[in-house]
Formats: structure tokens, sequence, C-alpha cells
């Protein structure tokens, strides 16, 4: 079993930087691969990043590629999302997520992902 709790979320102008972190309970986080998605108002839930469970492989969306940096900290229990250059598309709740199975491979698909923690809304104004 895997809990997760989001911070690190605000109201912020395009081109700031936020830095999102995902605390993490439970033994299994360390074997786990984890992600950050993304809801806008009106829209689908999307990936946003992804990280392996050994924190050797890292994969981005395409819409934040070279912007946003994911990273995990497994002596802490906590992945992070740090976010730079924010544009008003990036408004969105973010989710972090986690796939359960251990030592599984990192993918974009979110119903690999069956942990979920409640969100933590990001707003970017113009």
């Amino acid at each position: 079993q895997v809990q997760l709790v989001e911070s690190g979320g605000g109201l912020v102008q395009a081109g700031d930087s936020l830095r999102l972190s995902c605390a993490a309970s439970g033994r299994t986080f360390s074997q786990s691969v984890m992600g950050w998605f993304r809801q806008a108002p009106g829209k689908e839930r999307e990936f946003v990043a992804g990280i392996s469970w050994n924190v050797i492989t890292t994969v981005y969306a395409d819409s934040v590629k070279g912007r946003f940096t994911i990273s995990r900290d497994n002596a802490k229990n906590t992945v992070y999302l740090q976010m730079n250059n924010l544009k008003p598309d990036d408004t969105a709740v973010y989710y972090c997520a986690a796939d359960g199975r251990f030592q599984s491979g990192l993918t974009r698909n979110q119903y690999n992902y069956n942990y979920w923690g409640q969100g933590t809304q990001v707003t970017v104004s113009s």
C-alpha cells in the first residue's frame, strides 16, 4: 500500500517556477515507478512526467520537456516535480501517482498507476 500527499502548488506568473513535492508512505515506495499527471478544466487527465523505481530513467510529455524535471529521493520517500518557465497552459490540478507493481517498467499510461494523491492546484497567470 502507498499513500501519496502532494504539496507546493500555487498561483504564479508566466515564466515563474514552482516545485511540487509528493510525500509517500508505505514500504514499497522505493520499488515503485512514480509519475506526475495533470488535469486542466474541461480536459482529460494527462501524463506529465515519470521516473523509474531505480532513478535511472525519466520520461516527459513533449509539452513540458526541457522545462520540467522529475526527481525522487527514496531515502525520504518523496518525489519532486521542478517546473520552470511556467506557461498559462500549465494551469491544472497536478497529481502524483505510484505504480504499485514491484519494480515495474516506466509507463505513461495512467491506468498502470494504482495509487493517487489528492492533487495540488497550479495556476499560471499571463
